[in-house]
């Protein structure tokens, strides 16, 4: 009897959070061990490196914790990043990883996902740069399911709010058929049933948020 050798290929994981590194807190310190232990793509979701996302918090606070995953981070920024100007703090320590500077969205291939990375702190407008951008984005993309990020959430019963600026990015996602919205800034954790961008229930074509 012959033997064959079986290659199983594990699935892509893609795991992260927002509103990440604190100097005076231990949060950051905590969740990296956590995620010593699993392999895959990290998202960070804004406000990476308290309080305003300079190179040296980045360096001091974000680098010795979440920046042991830097080399497998695919980042979006917060308001935070953006109390240094243009996010130049951001965009320094991330890099070309971050997506063009001064724009800071992007979109990458995992798997069967199709993952697009935005910017909640420039125009989502219709009609914007990003805007115009996501529709095409979305339009050549052919894998079966599409997740997005970025920092502001559209739905929100926190602290912080909702923020309907954020809409016309969530309305091109839901025209194009996505699955799935993740969203920081918040400091809990809530999910919605999938849901139009008007805040309807709608449990064949919705987005979860």
């Amino acid at each position: 009897m012959d033997t064959v050798a079986v290659t199983v290929v594990a699935p892509p994981v893609l795991v992260g959070a927002g509103d990440i590194a604190d100097c005076t807190r231990n949060q950051d310190s905590l969740t990296a061990n956590l995620m010593d232990t699993i392999p895959g793509t990290v998202f960070a979701d804004g406000d990476n490196a308290y309080p305003d996302g300079s190179s040296t918090v980045y360096k001091n606070c974000y680098n010795p914790t979440w920046g042991r995953f830097k080399a497998r981070t695919k980042p979006v920024p917060g308001n935070h990043d953006y109390l240094t100007s243009g996010a130049s703090g951001y965009f320094n320590y991330f890099g070309s990883a971050a997506g063009a500077s001064g724009k800071g969205y992007y979109s990458y291939d995992l798997g069967t996902w199709h993952v697009v990375a935005l910017n909640s702190n420039i125009a989502m407008n219709v009609g914007s740069p990003q805007e115009v951008w996501l529709k095409a984005d979305l339009a050549k993309s052919t894998k079966r399911c599409t997740l997005a990020y970025w920092h502001h959430p559209l739905f929100s019963s926190g602290n912080e709010g909702a923020h309907p600026e954020t809409q016309p990015l969530f309305q091109d996602l839901y025209d194009a058929g996505a699955e799935v919205v993740v969203v920081g800034h918040d400091h809990d954790y809530e999910r919605f049933a999938p849901q139009s961008p008007n805040g309807v229930a709608d449990s064949l074509h919705g987005i979860r948020e």
